[in-house]
């Protein structure tokens, strides 16, 4: 199967991410304009390790200069999706949505029949249209987080 691109735009293709990534994803991450204020105490000091990347489903979407426009990691083990960032200027492009449907179809080869995401308050719109369904809420775990986290579930075909 050819990689997925997002069509009248430069090419993205998603492929697996490796050691070499690790900088490029944490700066993805540091620079989450969704983690500013409020929610910023979960991501400080956070970095994606090559040791991170080699033990899950970690995933990547670039262009064709290989710039990392967003990831996703998926847990096999936990049947969870553990990360998933769009850099802030490549949201709206269809990247997040590329991203999960790439997700679905690595949980599907993997036999999972559902992903469940703790997701960070704000993307649970986005996850919603993408079609999981909230299953409850997470309590908040003080100091890092003082919030309730959303608890949804993708349903894998």
């Amino acid at each position: 199967m050819a990689p997925p691109t997002l069509r009248g735009m430069v090419a993205v293709k998603i492929r697996r991410a490796g050691a070499l990534d690790a900088e490029s994803l944490t700066d993805l991450v540091q620079t989450s304009g969704a983690y500013r204020g409020r929610y910023a105490s979960i991501i400080d000091g956070y970095r994606v390790t090559p040791d991170y990347l080699s033990l899950h489903q970690v995933f990547t979407a670039v262009d064709e200069a290989g710039r990392s426009l967003g990831f996703y990691a998926l847990i096999l083990e936990s049947a969870e999706l553990d990360l998933m960032f769009v850099a802030d200027d490549a949201q709206g492009r269809g990247i997040g949505r590329m991203l999960i449907e790439h997700m679905i179809l690595q949980a599907a080869e993997a036999g999972l029949a559902e992903v469940r995401v703790v997701s960070h308050p704000p993307s649970v719109e986005f996850y919603e249209r993408m079609g999981a369904k909230r299953t409850g809420v997470v309590p908040p775990s003080p100091p890092t987080v003082t919030w309730e986290r959303p608890h949804l579930r993708f349903a894998v075909p």
